[in-house]
């Protein structure tokens, strides 16, 4: 090992190859994610000798040679809701079982998508995921120098992969059973209206309410808060209060479930039915046993996750891929 002013220097790769037996340039392969293959019998040597030594492989070094940085950007608009509890903490687990790790950035308004761009302010990575209403899959690509984006937004792009719940068939199960409960007015609190998915998922309300016979009586805007549910409440339970409520995130039906306890002896529904969406899984709790409208997010996750790992399986003008959702009936309706 290399001496410096009579101290020992950190280790080398140098130093494992000669330890290991092997020339420096399998060393590096043995030690790193590089396609080219490495025998068995000398990856074993060389990952004995760097434990010996104590080496800690450079990635940014390795990042210049196999031109990769293994970080993928999750971009959103802002991490407040509590579904993002529930998927969040699986996604980092699936990405970082891939050997790669992500960055979130936050983007709460186009201006800071300009911002990022007027300023220069990019990072490298392999790959975009893009939950945020406000970025599109070609600003993504410039923002972060890279091709693969797999957009989540609802904003579809025929050069990147796009993952989508099927939210229409979660609903229509929703509707219909509470127009089977003998349900005839309706009231719907919403999130974001800069949200294409968002605005796609109120035209599925809209729709499963005419065919099931079930008027619309009132829509109240929210941010799928919590607080802004527990706002709501006081705008749809009056004297007039409609037959059921449905809400576009589980955290703003907990807000009025909050509000109404008196409305739910034992949780159970006596002046009016509520109906949450998301399937958070604080909806097992008793506290909040909110019917829902969901969908697997493990399924959800791996369909994204896939191109990331695979990233040549995707052809330009693939079609979407879809995920189904379904209909949790709990005590609330």
């Amino acid at each position: 090992m290399t001496q410096n002013n009579g101290r020992d220097a950190a280790p080398t790769i140098a130093d494992v190859a000669k330890l290991a037996g092997v020339s420096r340039a399998v060393a590096s392969r043995a030690l790193s994610n590089e396609p080219r293959p490495v025998s068995a019998d000398k990856r074993e040597r060389v990952v004995e000798a760097a434990a010996r030594l104590g080496y800690k492989p450079n990635l940014l070094a390795q990042s210049l040679t196999t031109k990769t940085v293994n970080l993928v950007a999750v971009v959103v608009n802002h991490i407040h809701d509590l579904s993002d509890l529930d998927l969040f903490d699986r996604l980092l687990d699936q990405i970082q079982s891939i050997g790669k790790q992500v960055i979130m950035i936050r983007i709460g308004s186009v201006a800071r998508v300009e911002e990022f761009l007027r300023n220069g302010v990019a990072y490298h990575v392999d790959a975009a995921l893009v939950f945020s209403d406000f970025a599109d899959a070609a600003t993504v690509r410039r923002m972060f120098r890279s091709d693969l984006v797999v957009m989540l937004n609802g904003l579809h792009d025929d050069l990147s992969p796009v993952v989508i719940p099927d939210e229409g068939s979660g609903i229509g199960e929703a509707v219909a059973d509470a127009a089977r409960k003998g349900v005839r007015q309706a009231g719907l609190v919403t999130g974001r209206s800069s949200s294409p998915m968002e605005q796609a998922r109120i035209g599925f309300y809209r729709q499963a309410f005419a065919e099931n016979g079930i008027e619309l009586v009132r829509t109240v805007q929210g941010d799928y808060s919590y607080e802004s549910g527990h706002a709501a409440a006081k705008e749809l339970t009056g004297a007039d209060c409609p037959d059921a409520i449905f809400c576009t995130s589980d955290a703003m039906a907990m807000g009025i479930l909050d509000v109404c306890r008196a409305d739910f002896p034992g949780n159970r529904p006596a002046r009016f039915r509520l109906y949450g969406f998301d399937n958070l899984s604080l909806t097992d709790f008793d506290a909040y046993p909110i019917s829902s409208i969901g969908y697997d997010k493990g399924v959800y996750v791996e369909q994204m996750v896939d191109f990331i790992a695979n990233p040549g399986d995707f052809r330009p003008g693939q079609p979407p891929v879809i995920v189904p959702t379904t209909y949790f009936p709990r005590l609330t309706s």
